[in-house]
């Protein structure tokens, strides 16, 4: 069962060690979800620092110039170690990188490999008797070369302390997952929902690309696409082919808090953005985010949040 909220409250570490050509895409989909978490949270939940192998700038495949922090040799360690490349990977692994991976890999508690990452771990050892996945171009190479890995063809691969993901577009899911392993699956929701284009059509298959089943998925369509006038829960059930009690099983086996928990949390996240974004009255959020009166969202804003609207002015 997944737990719908935890109490992280330790900032957790990330050193992110760029290479020559790394994707820039890839880079941005595995960061830019945790500057959100940080935003939604109102404090630091992850903090992370560029470094390369002698601390020199990079550029990605796209030409984006990149000056780090520093060396990698000098971060004493951290919750995770991210290690992005792409393009030429076969080049960079090298003895020296191999054994600065091999020697960073003890002060951090886990490492994770992005893109093509996972070759360079593989090649340091790091990856033996492990599972493993790398970007889908060089699954047959990589599980050549590297026989003592089983390699999977999954959008990214959690094994103990080695995690890999498998190109720039399952960098954002696996983002997503670190953020629910530490702060819960509404904080998951959140985030995935930050991202999501406004439109009118219901943003089916885009809140839990790779966990819910097509039951929660179709249900969370639903209640995302119904904020301002809100579905009662039975109809939601028989609107997604399905009964309350068994969408009621599925939303807590799945998410680990009840279908109106996680309505609720929708419509109280949309009075969110309305807040930091928008020039709206409270009146006027609360209207469009399914409450009747301004003082009963404020409620429920307040016990979620604690803090009212007005508080969140002018963040976005």
């Amino acid at each position: 069962m997944q737990e719908w909220t935890t109490s992280q409250t330790e900032t957790q570490e990330v050193v992110i060690l760029l290479f020559e050509r790394f994707s820039n895409h890839c880079l941005a989909n595995a960061v830019e979800p945790l500057r959100a978490a940080n935003e939604i949270l109102r404090r630091e939940a992850f903090r992370w620092r560029f470094v390369t192998l002698d601390g020199a700038e990079v550029s990605s495949s796209s030409g984006l110039p990149v000056l780090p922090h520093g060396r990698l040799r000098d971060e004493p360690g951290g919750a995770f170690l991210f290690v992005m490349t792409s393009y030429d990977v076969t080049r960079l692994a090298t003895p020296g990188s191999a054994r600065a991976l091999t020697a960073a890999a003890r002060r951090f508690e886990t490492v994770v490999g992005f893109d093509t990452g996972a070759w360079l771990l593989a090649h340091a050892g790091l990856l033996d008797g492990r599972k493993a996945t790398i970007h889908w171009n060089e699954l047959t190479g990589f599980s050549e070369a590297f026989p003592e890995v089983e390699v999977l063809p999954e959008r990214y691969v959690v094994d103990g302390d080695r995690m890999t993901c498998g190109g720039a577009m399952t960098a954002f899911d696996f983002a997503l997952e670190l953020i629910r392993r530490a702060h819960g699956t509404a904080l998951r929701l959140e985030v995935s929902a930050f991202f999501l284009h406004q439109s009118t059509e219901a943003p089916q298959g885009r809140l839990f690309p790779r966990a819910a089943s097509p039951l929660v998925e179709r249900a969370l369509a639903l209640m995302s696409g119904a904020l301002e006038d809100p579905l009662p829960i039975d109809g939601i059930a028989a609107r997604a082919g399905t009964t309350q009690r068994t969408l009621a099983r599925a939303f807590q086996a799945e998410l680990g808090a009840a279908p109106r928990v996680v309505y609720k949390r929708l419509r109280l996240a949309a009075a969110r953005r309305y807040a930091q974004q928008s020039s709206y009255s409270i009146a006027e959020i609360a209207l469009r985010c399914g409450y009747g009166n301004a003082a009963a969202m404020t409620r429920a804003f307040v016990a979620e949040y604690g803090a009212p609207p007005s508080a969140f002015r002018g963040e976005g």
